[in-house]
């Protein structure tokens, strides 16, 4: 590992490279290259290899968001010609919603225009150095983060299809800038990087300073209990993956396995089922706690961003949310048309003469209303029967929230005959006698 004040060397950060991930020894490599010092001081070095360069090129994302964002990209392909490395760029248009910090909005979008911008098999490299590991333990503890966060940034990582790796977490931005310096390379200065505004330039142009200079090896000695961190979180995984794999019914997870859990070692678990869909720490213990306490009859649900945790015939699911289908009353014109389209992609609706169909065809009027659901409907499913409620029905036969939302009710006037193709209300229903027969089929939404 490179000592304090050694200046960073070409062949150690390649073998630091193949020790965090061998498979970089053939696989073609690309970096994250903002034109800054950190990443020319990687993209340079690699390029100084024979066995690196011929697999090496450089991605630059320009944010949009400095007027001169359009130069420091020419700048950064002009050090790429230098280097004789190949260069790519993709130029983002970022929006974000209120409350949203742009340095996320911004995070998320690079990295997914780099995942985008990557060829099979290629390996992303960035150049996050030993400060930048010191600066996001900080500001995960300041937030309130558990151990993921305070684990800070892995050395390997994968998101998706993409192997990233940060070969450089073990050396000084003193020594990378020293390293470019010396060799006279041209470096983009980004003056966003020193607006104090955003969380982590403040950090480290006001706090950092003050730190190091009572604690010299501040950042060493953070990132070691980082490491430390890691390593405890290996282990909660190692526990929550035999719980979640105990639980685990289909993609979904069984309400009664998890409350047979302790609450920490339950939180654990879905945590790990969640994986980098874990939402903040108040709705995890509202799914971990209020959402599995729930009566057994109950539909509650947990929504974050575009997700949400559903609880449903005793299972947990993750899905994303939809938008409320709109109420819909339309006249359909039996005489005219056996086939109905819905609103709202909920389907559509057909009657067929059927032998065995459950609805007396003399019975119906000419035309029907169909209508989505409101709450409160009743119907008697058996002649002799007592009424029920729909929304009993449907828990009894446990069928699913999606179908539940989207299912169609056929009206003789202000009476209810069918709902969907699930139940034929008795006074419509079918006898030995009846001479023509129908049947309802809901051709459900895709």
């Amino acid at each position: 590992m490179p000592q304090r004040g050694l200046t960073a060397d070409p062949a150690w950060v390649y073998s630091q490279l193949l020790r965090l991930y061998p498979q970089a020894s053939s696989a073609p490599l690309c970096v994250a290259f903002s034109g800054g010092e950190d990443s020319t001081a990687l993209l340079a070095m690699l390029a100084q290899l024979p066995q690196a360069r011929a697999r090496l090129r450089a991605v630059h994302i320009d944010h949009g968001l400095h007027p001169d964002s359009r130069a420091w990209a020419r700048v950064s392909r002009a050090t790429c010609r230098a280097l004789r490395v190949p260069f790519a760029t993709r130029r983002l248009e970022l929006t974000r919603s209120r409350g949203q910090s742009l340095e996320a909005v911004a995070r998320g979008a690079r990295y997914a225009a780099l995942a985008a911008a990557l060829r099979p098999g290629e390996v992303l490299l960035t150049a996050h150095h030993l400060e930048d590991q010191l600066e996001t333990v900080l500001l995960q503890l300041l937030r309130g983060a558990g151990l993921p966060g305070l684990a800070a940034m892995p050395a390997v990582m994968q998101f998706g299809a993409v192997v990233l790796v940060r070969p450089l977490l073990a050396v000084p931005r003193a020594a990378l800038r020293a390293w470019v310096q010396a060799r006279g390379l041209t470096c983009v200065a980004d003056p966003s990087n020193t607006d104090d505004r955003f969380d982590r330039n403040f950090l480290r142009h006001q706090v950092l300073p003050a730190i190091v200079g009572r604690w010299p090896g501040a950042a060493r000695t953070v990132a070691r209990s980082a490491r430390h961190v890691a390593e405890a979180q290996e282990l909660l995984d190692e526990v929550a993956r035999g719980d979640v794999a105990r639980a685990a019914d289909g993609a979904a997870l069984s309400v009664a396995a998890l409350r047979a859990l302790p609450l920490p070692r339950r939180r654990n678990a879905l945590r790990y089922w969640l994986g980098q869909a874990v939402p903040d720490a108040r709705r995890l213990a509202e799914i971990a706690e209020t959402l599995l306490a729930a009566r057994m009859d109950a539909n509650p649900v947990v929504g974050w961003g575009q997700l949400q945790v559903q609880r449903h015939a005793g299972r947990l699911l993750l899905t994303r949310k939809r938008s409320a289908a709109p109420a819909y009353e339309l006249t359909w014109h039996l005489d005219r048309s056996p086939r109905l389209t819905l609103p709202a992609g909920a389907g559509r609706l057909e009657l067929v003469h059927s032998a065995h169909g459950l609805i007396d065809a003399t019975a119906l009027p000419a035309q029907v209303t169909v209508r989505s659901r409101h709450g409160g409907e009743r119907l008697r499913p058996r002649l002799g029967g007592p009424s029920r409620t729909l929304k009993s029905l449907l828990q009894n036969e446990e069928i699913a929230l999606i179908e539940r939302q989207n299912l169609p009710l056929l009206y003789a006037g202000d009476h209810l005959v069918a709902a969907g193709d699930l139940w034929v209300d008795a006074r419509w229903q079918s006898g030995a006698a009846t001479p023509k027969r129908m049947t309802v089929v809901w051709h459900r939404p895709a």
